[in-house]
């Protein structure tokens, strides 16, 4: 009897519908969105700097929204806040009338990049060899505000960056990052600077740049309905 009823167990057992190794993997959540902040250091290029880029480090500061497309592309908003600043004094070329200036701004900028992952970015789906460490690039366009002392500036900007993102837990990330952005003017630092060499600027000659070199803690949200396709 008992025999019998080992058997019967066991067939049980085995005609109900059970998730394999792989199948559980495949059932982890995802998310649609991924909100973070970063903290880091910040550095200038322009009329008072024109080749060591974190002669002054400043503070850079960051708050992001991205909307995640799949493991390989995203779509980020971010806004970003660095503190610039600089000397002529220390540069090797000597100003028209012997001049030197100094300058402190911060500058604000909010915009909207886009970002691509070189492997599938992700944790669980083993069948997407998904990769919890990715390198990723970023490119976009923004607006932003500068204020040195009384003045303020406002301009278009493009970031143009380069990360690694590492997957600490299924929806909590971390990020290392450089980005590189061009101002479209010349007066991110200051107005006094504009224009120091009597040389005309435009819109794109003769413009400033900003860097930020950033550490990001970012966390995953928004439950994706995925439909399963399973055939039995």
């Amino acid at each position: 009897m008992r025999s019998l009823l080992l058997i019967l167990t066991l067939i049980a057992g085995l005609s109900l519908p059970g998730r394999t190794a792989a199948q559980a993997q495949a059932s982890v959540e995802k998310y649609k969105f991924d909100i973070g902040a970063g903290l880091g250091m910040s550095g200038y290029l322009g009329d008072a700097n024109e080749s060591n880029l974190f002669a002054n480090p400043g503070v850079g500061l960051n708050a992001s929204f991205r909307y995640l497309i799949n493991s390989r592309w995203a779509l980020r908003g971010l806004l970003t806040a660095a503190s610039l600043s600089g000397s002529t004094a220390d540069m090797d070329n000597v100003l028209p009338e012997g001049k030197v200036y100094d300058f402190k701004s911060w500058i604000y900028d909010l915009g909207a990049r886009a970002e691509f992952n070189f492997f599938n970015y992700g944790i669980g789906e083993s069948y997407k060899q998904l990769s919890r460490i990715s390198p990723y690039l970023s490119l976009g366009l923004g607006v932003a505000m500068s204020r040195s002392g009384d003045d303020s500036f406002v301009a278009m900007t493009l970031p143009m960056g380069f990360g690694v993102k590492f997957k600490l837990r299924p929806r909590v990330n971390l990020g290392l990052e450089f980005c590189m952005t061009k101002v479209f003017g010349d007066n991110a630092d200051s107005r006094e600077l504009k224009d120091l060499y009597q040389i005309k600027s435009s819109f794109i000659k003769n413009t400033d740049w900003y860097s930020t070199l950033m550490f990001s803690v970012s966390y995953e949200f928004g439950e994706r309905c995925v439909t399963c396709h399973r055939i039995d």
